[in-house]
């Protein structure tokens, strides 16, 4: 069984500059981290080979320092680590992110399965992996509980819904994204790291894609185009009242009066 586990580097925290003029974020010189979602995604892939055989590799789009996250997940089990980087590819929605995934993914290889973690901390919007699979023409399911049972044609998950949890047969190959509930990550092997450490991590940028046209990767291909963004400002304003219990009563109420809020 050949799966394949699409993984991000995201900011390792929430101080981040905010291009003003693209809405992007400069993630320049910003601490990183592996996206936490995607690490129930990599042991459910290591599970699922562990049970049934296969391999698993590992994919991510960003640039050169995204290989730090690919070095992670050979170290937790992954046997192939693959790097989707260009500058052509800078600035991209979840669309043009989605489309840039699914070229490199046809591009690397064929693959059974593939997996997701539920979300992106940086993100947040759930949209790339079912993207990916529309873009891809595969069958998807998202917040995968659990994986029951693989067959020779088809994968049986529980899917977790708003108010239910389903049971589902999906033909393979397909695409699922996995619940933060679904399992818990292995750490890197040390052991595996000093056996791995040299191994070389595959490059693919865009003159790798069956499709080469610009206009459909980056700032060029999203459709999305954020009109204005911007950090929170902060308010430290603040009064202190000091008094008994029926005082300060009194005083919030005159203050809720005077602002027109009663």
């Amino acid at each position: 069984m050949k799966i394949l586990v699409c993984i991000k580097q995201v900011p390792g925290t929430t101080a981040v500059e905010v291009d003003e003029k693209t809405g992007v974020l400069k993630r320049d010189g910003v601490e990183s981290k592996m996206n936490p979602f995607d690490l129930y995604a990599i042991e459910q892939a290591l599970c699922l080979e562990e049970t049934y055989g296969g391999s698993v590799d590992v994919i991510t789009m960003g640039p050169e320092q995204a290989k730090k996250v690919l070095h992670e997940a050979v170290y937790m089990g992954a046997d192939r680590g693959i790097l989707i980087s260009d500058r052509r590819f800078a600035g991209a929605d979840v669309v043009a992110t989605s489309y840039t995934l699914s070229q490199g993914i046809q591009k690397s290889g064929t693959y059974d399965l593939i997996l997701c973690g539920k979300q992106t901390t940086d993100g947040d919007t759930a949209q790339v992996g079912p993207e990916m699979a529309e873009f891809l023409k595969i069958e998807h399911v998202s917040n995968v509980l659990q994986v029951l049972e693989v067959k020779k044609d088809e994968i049986v998950v529980l899917e977790n819904q708003e108010t239910q949890v389903r049971k589902l047969s999906v033909p393979l190959p397909c695409l699922l994204t996995i619940e933060k509930d679904a399992n818990t990550p292995r750490l890197p092997s040390f052991k595996r790291k000093m056996e791995r450490i040299e191994q070389k991590m595959e490059a693919i940028s865009l003159d790798d894609f069956s499709d080469q046209n610009q206009k459909h990767y980056g700032l060029a291909g999203s459709p999305t185009q954020v009109e204005r963004i911007f950090p929170p400002e902060k308010n430290t304003d603040r009064q202190v009242f000091t008094g008994s219990a029926a005082e300060l009563a009194e005083r919030f109420t005159q203050i809720l009066k005077q602002n027109k809020y009663i």
